[in-house]
């Protein structure tokens, strides 16, 4: 089995790196050569183009930043739907749109191809530790043969119905998250404003009924000022957009989510610090 991958940065490198060690081939690309190194190094074939890795491969896999690099990957001149897809699995695992999710579906489905979106949820360590949670959308024959290649990469992969799916868990998540790091960061603004030994509060409120993914992974990194990108914040802002655009179109408000996407336009559109880890919402106040 030949897989492609495409998009290697901070998550897709690490879940491409999982496959690799699970025995598989891998073809790679990304618009930036270098951050495929590693890869080419451990065995991968770089290629030129998306394009080019799908006509290497039976299986692709897109990790991307952004919708539109989505689209762009998909459908451009050089892009998946450019090379023959007839009886190929494609898998796109970046956080996008559902309608986007649909409509790469629905050309996928008029060319021969099996699709899945099939987003992710656990951040850089659980991109490195191969526990990521994997939600989907598409057909249940497609989510079964990928069965093998989800658990190399992940603990957990559900299927929650056809395309757009995945996106749509994805959504409900990011809103979750949304009010883990709102409350963290507030949490700790005002534990610092009291004189509070922060360690000691993040140990103790961690082990109660506020503990969350959030306060134990980002919270220790915020103390030693650590504000590298496990997620970086204007991808989160992205989801964050995604999502309130989607709740209108359902006719749904979500007033928490809107106060966490301004807090996010500020952080990364106003301060321009949208290149470091989600965790950095903590700089509004720090």
């Amino acid at each position: 089995m030949k897989l492609g991958f495409i998009g290697t940065g901070v998550m897709g490198n690490a879940i491409a790196s999982n496959l690799q060690k699970a025995g598989y081939e891998l073809w790679v690309y990304n618009r930036t050569k270098a951050k495929t190194d590693n890869l080419v190094a451990a065995g991968a074939t770089w290629c030129a183009t998306p394009q080019e890795v799908t006509e290497k491969t039976d299986i692709i896999f897109t990790m991307l930043g952004f919708p539109q690099d989505v689209e762009q990957v998909y459908y451009d001149s050089q892009g998946i739907f450019q090379a023959d897809v007839q009886n190929k699995i494609l898998v796109d695992m970046t956080t996008s749109k559902p309608q986007l999710a649909q409509r790469i579906f629905q050309t996928g489905q008029k060319k021969g191809a099996q699709v899945l979106d099939a987003p992710v949820s656990g951040g850089d360590i659980g991109a490195k530790n191969g526990t990521l949670t994997i939600m989907v959308g598409g057909q249940q024959a497609t989510f079964d043969k990928l069965q093998p290649l989800f658990q190399a990469v992940s603990s957990k992969a559900q299927l929650f119905g056809p395309a757009g799916a995945g996106q749509n868990t994805k959504m409900a998540n990011q809103i979750m998250i949304a009010g883990t790091m709102t409350g963290m960061s507030e949490m700790l603004v005002y534990a610092k404003a009291a004189g509070l030994d922060l360690n000691k509060v993040l140990e103790t409120v961690g082990a109660g009924s506020a503990a969350n993914w959030s306060l134990t992974n980002y919270g220790p990194r915020i103390l030693k000022g650590d504000y590298n990108p496990g997620f970086f914040s204007k991808h989160f802002l992205k989801d964050l957009r995604i999502a309130l655009d989607t709740a209108e179109e359902m006719k749904i408000d979500l007033p928490a989510t809107k106060q966490a996407k301004e807090l996010y336009e500020k952080l990364v559109d106003d301060k321009k610090l949208g290149d470091l880890g989600t965790q950095a919402l903590v700089k509004l106040w720090w």
